[in-house]
């Protein structure tokens, strides 16, 4: 989703005269709005403006869209180069995959192929990987947490064993779940779920999009989670990892999985992963029926329809055309300043999706 989107006063992107503009630059460049970066949080922004009106044009320094979800071919070989892990194309309502809700606004579609298992290959070893509660995983326990039923899965991995050792499975199983933890997993998960994912984020912004809005189901939960466990929820505005230091967990093939699930899902490690991400997809994952969905053509199959989207309604994708400067005048973002020297005028929002 979208990842340190700002607003700030208005700007209008028109080209100086200070030399020509960048090679892929839309050839008109005025815009309601200027969306710094291609990423997929900048396409479904920059695509939900074009839906309802706005004029939009995306400015990308690299010479395809996509950001860290882009894909290449080498040789024949197809490549996604972030976020590979997806699932709820298919679902609608609230509870929907945020990015199936702005593709449908779109009026655009991924065909997906669903699976609930992969292959995974380390230095350690090779396992297949599943998720749901199938008998993959050698114990399911059913306990009662703070009044509430959940069904905590007890993660005893045969190959992580084999593999790794007990000691990391113990620590796989302290990360979903540990008595008297209100920083684990399964604890925290309620808080969680009960927000649609489209309103989960990292700022302060949350309290408008989600309690607002959600309030009564939040609510519940936190009473059902008890004092310290809401306290333990507010964890899900930070980052993941600190979530992992919070439980010390040290063994490294553990931290590493963890690192690699936060980039296959969201394209950055579990120092940049939202704790709130991380933990509803955990709890998602691992119930009965749970299934993963391959977009056919990887994630730039994504990209290509979201691009799709924002032309459909009018807004332009600008590649090879590098923000080298946004600036700045009385504390404000203003305006942006291309590499080959162009400026923009003083008219439009400025949204930047760069890291």
């Amino acid at each position: 989703m979208p990842h340190r989107v700002g607003i700030a006063s208005r700007c209008r992107a028109v080209a100086a005269p200070a030399g020509p503009p960048p090679p892929g630059v839309a050839e008109r460049p005025e815009a309601d709005v200027v969306v710094i970066g291609s990423g997929l949080g900048g396409l479904c922004c920059a695509g939900l403006l074009a839906r309802y009106g706005q004029d939009v044009v995306v400015l990308e320094s690299h010479d395809r869209p996509g950001g860290a979800a882009h894909s290449f071919d080498v040789k024949g070989f197809h490549f996604d180069s972030g976020p590979s892990l997806f699932s709820g194309f298919q679902s609608r309502g609230p509870q929907a995959n945020p990015l199936a809700q702005v593709l449908d606004a779109l009026g655009e579609s991924v065909p997906c192929a669903s699976y609930d298992s992969w292959m995974v290959h380390v230095p350690e070893g090779q396992f297949e990987s599943r998720i749901g509660p199938t008998d993959f995983l050698k114990v399911t326990t059913l306990c009662l947490y703070q009044d509430a039923l959940v069904i905590v899965v007890i993660f005893f991995l045969q190959d992580l064993e084999t593999y790794v050792g007990l000691d990391a499975t113990r620590e796989w199983q302290k990360l979903l779940y540990q008595k008297r933890s209100q920083d684990a997993v399964i604890p925290i998960s309620a808080a969680a779920m009960a927000l649609p994912p489209l309103s989960i984020r990292g700022d302060l912004g949350i309290l408008s999009t989600a309690a607002g809005r959600y309030a009564p189901s939040l609510l519940q939960s936190l009473i059902k989670m008890g004092p310290r466990g809401a306290l333990g929820a507010t964890k899900l505005l930070r980052p993941f990892s600190e979530i992992v230091d919070s439980l010390e967990l040290k063994n490294p093939f553990v931290r590493n999985w963890i690192d690699l699930l936060c980039f296959l899902l969201a394209g950055v490690k579990s120092d940049s992963a939202l704790s709130a991400e991380m933990v509803y997809m955990f709890a998602e994952w691992y119930k009965p029926g749970c299934k993963l969905e391959y977009p056919l053509g990887g994630s730039g199959a994504i990209i290509d329809a979201l691009v799709r989207g924002i032309e459909k309604f009018g807004g332009r994708l600008a590649l090879n055309s590098h923000v080298e400067k946004i600036l700045i005048e009385n504390g404000r973002a203003v305006g942006v300043k291309l590499r080959g020297g162009q400026e923009s005028d003083k008219q439009s929002r400025l949204l930047s999706n760069s890291r």
